[in-house]
């Protein structure tokens, strides 16, 4: 854990009044949520200290939810408040130095929509920024030589509905809604309340910028892995360095975000072709092509039905698979018939990787650690001669099925690397794989 600062109690009294602050003028969905906002606006005045510049990700699924006043406090309490409306993608790479703004994005969905062929320049920079030394090269004309720009910089970004796999799988995610009956904020006035936040912002900056060595060197202990603990390492850090209860509760702020993040996750086209596979493959330890794509495109709110003017077929199939390194093959079925078709066994790796499974659930066909054949069951057929004898003998009796990865359900990992899942926390403190 980072030591303190020689005030033990000033970082914990900022975060304090921060925090106050943000729920006097937004409802947050959780006071997990609150704390990860709150801790995310003071990493903001530490940006040269992180090696990962997180994403703050503010979405709703419809208006009126509060996203965009809470961006109004954001902007008002982070360092150095970039908004990027209008600007164009070379202003905003520009604008961007070794000691970066902090990039607010208002209607985010726009730049990420389907007609948002203009603003690729700007994804690409919300993508490559999160990690240090992701420059952005161009070539210089004039000079004959190329340019190196730099990217990295911690952005927020406000929109209706999900954001791109490749943002929310480096952001802190805060799903917005709109407020009950009851539930009543403090208007927000610019002129009369952002003088006051911006108080709280520079007293911030001058607590956090007189330790930027020490925060720079910390090596906290996470409570995620991978990608995840990449985003939320600077937010541990931080509250680490403020001290009081705030250690606790940002590392149950992970857990819990990452967590609900999770549930909420379809993961991408593949991982979702990967659980619906699992889900018609059932217990037969292989499925003919026919049978697998009649079975996917009768499912009429999964995407296959619509997959193509006529749905999935298995060309399109095929391709989708074979990242995964999952082919087809001619093979003899137990009951003697012959077909093009799947093995269960050559989604085992897949289905492990990318969407495993509950305990006992049996969705998940698996088989130890038997040669194939024995765990099949099933003969590759080469179209022409037909299996020996010996070979049916080893056909699946129909009653073996392989024990599911105790894993959370359905937690598909998107584009990008590893989703930084969560357990709950009262069973695994870690939580993340």
């Amino acid at each position: 854990m980072t030591p303190q600062p020689a005030d033990a109690n000033q970082g914990a009294a900022l975060l304090d009044e921060l925090h106050s602050a943000l729920t006097r003028y937004v409802i947050l969905p959780s006071p997990q949520a609150v704390d990860a906002v709150t801790l995310w606006i003071a990493a903001t005045h530490a940006q040269p200290a992180w090696a990962h510049a997180p994403r703050l990700v503010i979405r709703a699924p419809e208006k009126r939810c509060g996203k965009s006043r809470l961006l109004d406090v954001v902007e008002a309490t982070c360092h150095e408040p970039f908004i990027t409306v209008n600007a164009s993608p070379s202003a905003v790479y520009r604008s961007i130095t070794e000691d970066p703004p902090t990039m607010l994005v208002d209607e985010a969905d726009t730049i990420f929509g389907a007609d948002a062929g203009s603003n690729e320049d700007l994804r690409g920079l919300l993508n490559a920024g999160h990690q240090r030394n992701r420059p952005a090269k161009r070539y210089d004309a004039a000079a004959n030589r190329v340019e190196s720009i730099p990217t990295f910089a911690m952005a927020a970004l406000a929109g209706i509905g999900a954001m791109p796999d490749t943002i929310e799988d480096r952001a802190v995610i805060i799903r917005m809604r709109r407020r009950a009956p009851g539930e009543t904020v403090s208007p927000y006035r610019y002129r009369r309340d952002r003088p006051v936040l911006a108080s709280i912002a520079q007293r911030l900056n001058r607590w956090l910028r007189a330790d930027i060595a020490m925060l720079e060197a910390a090596e906290p202990a996470m409570p995620v892995e991978d990608r995840a603990a990449d985003t939320w390492e600077p937010l541990i850090i931080v509250a680490d360095h403020a001290g009081g209860d705030w250690p606790d509760r940002a590392r149950q702020a992970a857990v819990d975000l990452l967590a609900e993040a999770a549930g909420n996750n379809q993961g991408s086209i593949r991982t979702r072709l990967l659980v619906d596979c699992r889900t018609a493959f059932g217990d037969q330890p292989a499925i003919s092509t026919t049978e697998l794509l009649r079975k996917l495109n009768a499912d009429p709110e999964a995407p296959w039905p619509n997959y193509g003017k006529t749905g999935l077929n298995a060309s399109k199939l095929s391709k989708l698979l074979t990242e995964f390194d999952i082919k087809s093959a001619n093979v003899r079925f137990p009951d003697g018939t012959q077909a093009k078709g799947y093995r269960a066994s050559d989604f085992l790796d897949a289905w492990t990787r990318y969407c495993p499974t509950e305990e006992g659930d049996s969705s998940q066909p698996s088989q130890a650690s038997r040669p194939r054949s024995e765990r099949d069951g099933l003969t590759l057929w080469d179209g022409t001669s037909r299996p020996n004898e010996a070979s049916d003998s080893t056909a699946w009796d129909g009653n073996s099925r392989p024990t599911a990865t105790s894993r959370p359900a359905l937690t598909c990992i998107g584009t990008g690397g590893t989703a930084g899942t969560a357990t709950s926390p009262a069973t695994d403190t870690k939580g993340v794989a």
